[in-house]
């Protein structure tokens, strides 16, 4: 036998001169072989570099202990962090994660799941892009009775897991605080309303104005995508009106630091003339010369959660659809962006 070539189980039976049936079920701990037997197979198997077909081996027990997880980006912390928080969760469980990206594309977020299906995908977590509309290849994944856990962003399908942030509260939260701080002129930096978390930390918005009698003004609300460049281009959108803002409420980060950066080009002074709260708490907002207030999402934990409903699923190993809704209390981490006495305070000090 040649070095190349690939040891297989009748290799190590004709060495032995037992059947190859008798390797196989030694390799695989069968209690019916003895102690003697498999300890002996298994020293011969590791002298002649023995490697066993995991996949033929995981398609024979009808599990890969794989996972597929498709985000929008990889390279958003947001993203990243439940990524490890679903990897924490199931690693102790055996599985191994593919990550995909859909880079905010519903016919590459259909791609991914036809490829991970064809893997034989134990199950797969997906926060959906904002070109999702149709769920064909939603119900796919159904038909093939895989389990599937939206995670942050989700369209309602019968039959799916969710685990989500309470967006509606967190948007109220972020603008009541403004509110409290004695801003009555708000600005709403939104994301893509077509999008359900969007359109929820919206519809907070709009709420805490209506409870703290304070007037709309559609003007003030402006789309913007998850960019710096975005928020800049905001606050020069909002400082065209008569009636400046005295608040800004972005449903992102990156925006949130963008309109802060035009803001000081302007000579306007955060936070006693604009207070400013972002969304995320992406790394960089406790770090800034002016750390930002921001929603903070506990991805991880997220993440955590959504492998936990995952394995619930699993454990009742049912070909039938299993639907659990979780959501999460928003957080919000006050810093000196939006708080003049913190400010105070930082500048006596």
């Amino acid at each position: 036998m040649k070095s190349k070539d690939k040891v297989t189980i009748y290799d190590i039976s004709k060495r032995l001169n037992i059947s190859a049936a008798t390797v196989s079920r030694a390799l695989n701990h069968n209690p019916k072989i003895s102690e003697k037997t498999r300890e002996l197979v298994a020293k011969t198997a590791k002298e002649m570099n023995y490697k066993q077909n995991r996949l033929a081996q995981a398609l024979k027990q009808g599990r890969t202990n794989n996972v597929g997880v498709i985000v929008p980006y990889i390279n958003r912390s947001f993203f990243s962090s439940v990524i490890r928080g679903i990897e924490e969760e199931l690693t102790p469980h055996g599985y191994h994660i593919i990550i995909c990206q859909s880079h905010e594309e519903a016919e590459n977020e259909a791609e991914q799941i036809n490829a991970l299906l064809s893997t034989q995908i134990d199950g797969i977590f997906m926060s959906v892009s904002k070109t999702t509309q149709k769920t064909d290849h939603i119900q796919k994944v159904l038909q093939e009775h895989t389990p599937l856990v939206f995670f942050d962003r989700k369209i309602d399908v019968p039959g799916v897991s969710s685990v989500v942030l309470d967006d509606f509260r967190a948007g109220y939260i972020a603008t009541e605080h403004l509110i409290k701080e004695g801003c009555r002129k708000i600005a709403h930096l939104s994301g893509d309303i077509n999008l359900e978390i969007y359109k929820n930390r919206y519809e907070g918005y709009i709420k805490a104005l209506k409870d703290y009698h304070i007037d709309f003004i559609p003007n003030y609300v402006i789309e913007v995508n998850s960019k710096i460049e975005s928020g800049m281009q905001a606050i020069n959108e909002l400082w065209k009106l008569n009636e400046k803002p005295d608040a800004i409420f972005s449903a992102g980060d990156y925006a949130a630091l963008g309109a802060m950066q035009e803001l000081r080009a302007r000579k306007i002074k955060v936070p006693e003339e604009v207070c400013v709260v972002g969304f995320s708490n992406e790394p960089f907002t406790k770090y800034m010369e002016l750390p930002i207030t921001s929603m903070d999402q506990t991805p991880q934990e997220m993440g955590k959660i959504a492998a936990q409903v995952f394995l619930e699923q699993v454990k009742k190993n049912s070909t039938l659809s299993i639907e659990k809704k979780v959501v999460l209390p928003p957080e919000l981490l006050i810093r000196e962006s939006s708080s003049r006495k913190i400010h105070n305070l930082s500048d006596a000090s």
